[in-house]
């Protein structure tokens, strides 16, 4: 492994993590609605837990899958009805005023980060097929260890810096401005999200 196999590696994860996809939804609506330090935790949740999805797919966690599609099946299942159960949350509360129960503490950000992240099991399968195009067979443990930090650290500073843009006054001023259809839109996606996962292969 040398110095191309991680800049590849980071090229494809940049590409993941800007995609529209509910981590991505959930890290600029908490940021919103619960202020910087909330998106900050939940960015921590969900970089942390993707993170880890990469050290499993590197100790063939996804050979546990393919053995027993029904562990797979069980944690798709579970992983889909949470993002629907969210975008049915969003969308009720689309038309609401920003409420005070909208601003959930940190802690429950980081929670909240986790398992929307930690409910993907898509995700280890998604990491090990990136990671046997772009890296070598037969890696040591401690390039493994690497791997796992330099995709902590990655995440860690995309959503540090998705919550200090969306943080800011001009940003929640208009957020607010179209708070409705915003929401609806990114519920809209989410539990759209959660039915392909539900129901795709």
């Amino acid at each position: 492994m040398d110095l191309t196999h991680i800049l590849a590696f980071n090229l494809a994860l940049a590409a993941a993590i800007a995609s529209p996809g509910p981590a991505f939804l959930i890290s600029v609506k908490t940021t919103l609605t619960a202020g910087r330090r909330a998106g900050l935790a939940v960015g921590a949740g969900l970089g942390l837990v993707a993170a880890l999805w990469t050290l499993a797919a590197l100790m063939g966690l996804e050979v546990i899958f393919t053995a027993f599609p029904w562990a797979y099946v069980a944690v798709k299942t579970i992983g889909a009805l949470y993002l629907i159960y969210i975008a049915y949350g969003m969308w009720k509360a689309a038309s609401a005023p920003l409420a005070p129960s909208e601003v959930k503490p940190a802690r429950h950000a980081f929670v909240q980060g986790m398992m929307i992240n930690l409910m993907n099991p898509k995700s280890v399968l998604f990491a090990a097929a990136v990671l046997v195009v772009i890296f070598p067979p037969n890696m040591t443990l401690a390039q493994t260890g690497l791997i796992f930090a330099n995709h902590l650290v990655i995440e860690l500073i995309f959503y540090s810096l998705l919550a200090f843009g969306m943080s800011t006054t001009t940003a929640r001023t208009a957020y607010l401005r179209a708070k409705v259809y915003l929401d609806r839109v990114a519920a809209v996606v989410i539990g759209a999200l959660g039915l392909r996962l539900l129901f795709g292969r």
